[in-house]
């Protein structure tokens, strides 16, 4: 197949299909003596695999896992999709922590939190699944609010620091702007209602719902490359050395 037709198989124009095979999320084309692209079933088969990937976990992630897909040993590949649906997963359980906690707090705010409660900035970035970076970047936009004795005491975070942070995780792992994130915080904060939280992290549920449908809708499209025999016949023939 040339570039236009493998292209109008899959719903690409020819240079999507290009700068997908420049990336590595479709293997290289064979070149024909004219120096034209040559495309085989392998191709769109990995095209359509890519195009159901990027629906269910975006266009980024799908053009970072696909290339790994291609390339690497069947039960690597096959754990890598594994760990799709399993981020999936956590990402649900994390927006209803943020959901229980919002609870938490607007029922008692004058309730006392035990201190073997409260978190360091390492524990809570491990229990949000970001990095300690992410929760300083937070706290200078005025979204997270730990303790700190003195500039240089460690922080510790309270419920509502907790809190705070579950929300904004959740929102941001939605692509919620900082700007979006800060005026649903000091809502909270200010009229003791979370309506506008709730909200938004009820459609990030509804996405992630979405997203896991849309997933378990693509394996038959990801079956079908990891078993194409045609793929790893020109991954393995690629990776060969070349005789001397």
């Amino acid at each position: 197949m040339t570039t236009a037709v493998i292209g109008r198989s899959v719903g690409y124009s020819t240079q999507q299909v290009r700068d997908l095979e420049r990336l590595g999320v479709i293997p290289a084309a064979v070149r024909g003596v004219n120096g034209y692209r040559r495309y085989a079933e392998h191709h769109r088969i990995a095209l359509r695999a890519y195009r159901v990937l990027a629906a269910a976990v975006g266009p980024v992630a799908a053009r970072h896992i696909m290339p790994e897909l291609i390339v690497a040993p069947l039960d690597i590949a096959a754990e890598r999709i594994d760990d799709l649906h399993a981020d999936i997963a956590r990402s649900r359980a994390r927006v209803r922590e943020a959901l229980l906690g919002l609870d938490a707090v607007l029922a008692d705010t004058t309730a006392v939190f035990d201190d073997r409660d409260v978190m360091r900035i390492g524990e809570l970035a491990d229990a949000l699944g970001v990095r300690a970076s992410a929760l300083r970047h937070w706290e200078l936009a005025g979204l997270v609010a730990p303790e700190r004795a003195t500039g240089a005491a460690a922080r510790r975070y309270d419920l509502r620091a907790i809190t705070d942070a579950r929300v904004v995780a959740a929102l941001r792992g939605g692509g919620y702007p900082i700007p979006t994130i800060a005026r649903v915080l000091a809502q909270v904060r200010r009229e003791g209602t979370a309506g506008e939280a709730r909200s938004l992290l009820a459609e990030r549920l509804h996405d992630l719902s979405r997203r896991s449908v849309t997933l378990l809708e693509a394996a038959g499209a990801l079956h079908a490359l990891l078993s194409d025999p045609g793929m790893r016949r020109q991954v393995t023939s690629e990776a060969a050395p070349s005789p001397r």
